[in-house]
């Protein structure tokens, strides 16, 4: 695998590419095989890690076939069942043979994988049981976290920014910890699509090497394009932007509003998700972002149609230019994708990619008008409960 050769113009994708094909066979395939034979899934981590981590997983939930009835959960799911992970190990214990802690985090410090971790390893100890295991990705091997993982499983080290340090080219490294979370997107994407093809792990890394192509062609095409531009234009001016989808689209959608809200407050104005619990009417002007593989979903078009009642701008992508929602839209990205019914997607990761750049694009635009934003600045707006 030639490491070297650039997929993208836009750096941190090049950084990604290479960091997830240095990973070694023999490190991803423990996890590999406990996530392929779980019965149970339960999915753990903060923020934007938990947004991929949640958007990979979802396919399992999506595909029809070929999964022997996996189950995916995470704790804020209404019917998690106990008020932690040691409360709720009985009931997976008794319902299930096999039940993976999956987590993702790029520190191994997060506050939630870790104390569900705690919580799991003193349930297999107290228990003797062998019903459980756990997995990590991270970048920290040397965390509690991963400490832990690896006793009761394995844990992954996915590299992030490494030393680079925080600088205003965002191009080259990502913001904050876009690296790690968009790394890890796609390579457990491509692990759930090789475990649905029955293949063998080393069959990932050339599932992955194959689509970082498709990927770094499909971002250049997008970020040079004239609705890119304008889309950057809207987003400059003073506009509230409010981004939307379903199932899948909206974790994808949450990971493009993390880093919109980083940029956008600064400005004084807000990022909100459709249907949140703040979320306020929309003002003539401001932006919404619409993700939608068929662009026939019936509640997207609905918020499609309110935000163009208030006289705002919309934003599609989807997988056809002859869907409903991209003829609404005012702009729109065109992600085509050819797979069959029930197979997992590769459009949502795909989504995720192209719009990574456009926090980046807003920030190079003010920079270009003077304001200049260093990431500290930026990261005063990351939430501090994550």
């Amino acid at each position: 695998m030639d490491l070297k050769s650039k997929i993208s113009n836009i750096g941190f994708a090049n950084k990604i590419r290479d960091n997830i094909l240095s990973i070694r066979k023999s490190s991803l395939e423990p996890l590999y095989e406990d996530l392929k034979g779980a019965d149970c899934v339960i999915c753990s981590g903060a923020g934007r890690s938990l947004y991929s981590l949640n958007a990979a997983m979802s396919l399992i939930a999506l595909s029809q076939v070929g999964w022997r009835n996996k189950v995916v959960v995470t704790a804020d799911d209404p019917g998690f069942p106990g008020k932690n992970m040691y409360d709720a190990a009985s009931y997976f214990e008794r319902r299930y043979k096999k039940t993976l802690l999956l987590m993702n985090s790029g520190s191994g410090y997060s506050n939630d994988p870790l104390v569900m971790a705690q919580d799991l390893a003193r349930y297999i100890e107290d228990n003797k049981t062998n019903r459980f295991s756990m997995g990590l990705l991270t970048s920290n091997l040397e965390s509690p976290l991963a400490q832990i993982a690896s006793k009761h499983g394995s844990a992954v080290q996915i590299k992030g920014r490494g030393k680079s340090k925080p600088s205003s080219v965002y191009s080259e490294t990502g913001m904050m910890g876009d690296i790690f979370e968009l790394g890890t997107l796609e390579l457990l994407n491509m692990m759930i699509e090789a475990i649905y093809r029955n293949l063998e792990v080393e069959d990932v890394f050339k599932l992955c090497e194959e689509e970082f192509e498709i990927i770094g062609n499909l971002i250049d095409a997008n970020v040079d394009s004239d609705t890119y531009v304008q889309l950057v234009d809207m987003l400059e001016k003073g506009t509230n932007v409010f981004l939307g989808g379903k199932g899948t689209a909206k974790e994808i959608a949450k990971m493009t509003g993390i880093r919109l809200f980083h940029i956008k407050s600064f400005l004084g104005d807000s990022v909100f998700m459709v249907r949140g619990v703040n979320t306020p009417r929309p003002r003539a002007g401001d932006v919404e972002i619409l993700i939608s593989y068929s662009g026939e979903s019936r509640p997207v078009l609905s918020w499609c149609d309110a935000l163009k009642k208030f006289n705002g701008s919309v934003l599609s992508i989807t997988g056809s230019a002859n869907s409903t929602l991209a003829k609404k839209s005012d702009l729109k990205i065109i992600i085509p994708e050819d797979v069959k019914p029930g197979a997992p997607r590769r459009f949502y990761t795909r989504a995720a990619y192209v719009l990574s750049p456009l926090s980046v694009k807003l920030a190079e635009r003010l920079a270009q008008r003077g304001l200049n934003l260093p990431e500290y600045i930026i990261s005063w707006y990351h939430s501090i409960t994550e």
